[in-house]
């Protein structure tokens, strides 16, 4: 088989055929599929009849296990977390904002592979904002001051006991274990040349970043939020429909991405990993 992509209806991403993940890939599949991820940034691989055996092998051959801080892995396993919502559950959303994930850490990792496990028949999309596309599209100016930039990144909006997944965040079927080190800041330029490809992106958004090194808070808070929407436009924005028996990867320096709901009364899970950060 010759492993081949055709570019999604949208500005980025690609479905990928002619490859069974359920095997070992040789050398060449491996080298091919990297340079397709960094093509187009999200890969969705449709009728992958995957276990979690696979899942692991596949985000190994990709570049390794991540961190996954805040996260109880699902049964059995060390390296694998469910993002799941039962049919039943009425707690908000999990991930409706835009993010790169976990953005916080100080290597914060290279990307994240979901596997389908239960597809609602409606909804679940996933949408993914494409940050070099983002980037190029200012005016030279407003690229120079904020290749300047410096945010401060924390979880603590989202994992301390206090925050939106904390003590008070009730009835939820995932498995999130908030904790006071969600207060720890690291701070990342807000500008990032890509490692591998080189291209410069804008990297991650409000939520995850909670300030801008040097600047005023409130100061701070009105550019990111100004930014937020430049960096969400649809322009820049495509929307992934899941499939039962896919897999998708996405590139977490070079796309931002969020839920999206429209299957209550249905239950969803997918098997997520995360790719460790890369390595020089």
């Amino acid at each position: 088989m010759t492993i081949a992509a055709v570019r999604s209806d949208g500005p980025f991403g690609a479905r990928v055929t002619g490859v069974d993940l359920s095997r070992d890939l040789s050398a060449a599949d491996i080298q091919r599929i990297r340079e397709l991820w960094l093509e187009h940034k999200v890969l969705a691989f449709p009728g992958q009849d995957m276990g979690d055996d696979d899942l692991e092998r596949f985000t190994i051959a990709m570049g390794g296990f991540g961190e996954d801080p805040f996260f109880d892995p699902i049964e059995g396993r060390q390296n694998i977390a469910a993002i799941l919502r039962e049919a039943d559950e009425t707690s908000p959303l999990f991930a409706e904002n835009w993010h790169s994930d976990w953005s916080f850490l100080e290597c914060p990792p290279a990307g994240t592979c979901l596997l389908a496990v239960d597809i609602p028949s409606t909804g679940g999309d996933t949408l993914f904002a494409d940050q070099q596309a983002a980037f190029d599209a200012l005016p030279d100016d407003r690229k120079e001051f904020l290749r300047g930039l410096t945010a401060i990144h924390s979880a603590q909006l989202a994992y301390a006991p206090d925050g939106t997944y904390g003590e008070s965040d009730q009835g939820r079927s995932m498995a999130i274990r908030p904790d006071e080190s969600a207060r720890e800041t690291r701070t990342h330029p807000l500008v990032q040349k890509h490692p591998e490809t080189g291209q410069e992106c804008l990297y991650s958004t409000l939520g995850y970043i909670i300030g801008i090194e040097g600047m005023e808070q409130a100061e701070a808070i009105a550019l990111l939020s100004e930014l937020a929407k430049w960096q969400s436009r649809d322009d820049f924005v495509y929307r992934h429909q899941w499939e039962p028996d896919m897999l998708v990867m996405w590139d977490n320096r070079a796309v931002l991405h969020k839920a999206t709901g429209g299957y209550e009364g249905q239950r969803r899970e997918l098997h997520r990993t995360t790719i460790a950060a890369w390595q020089v």
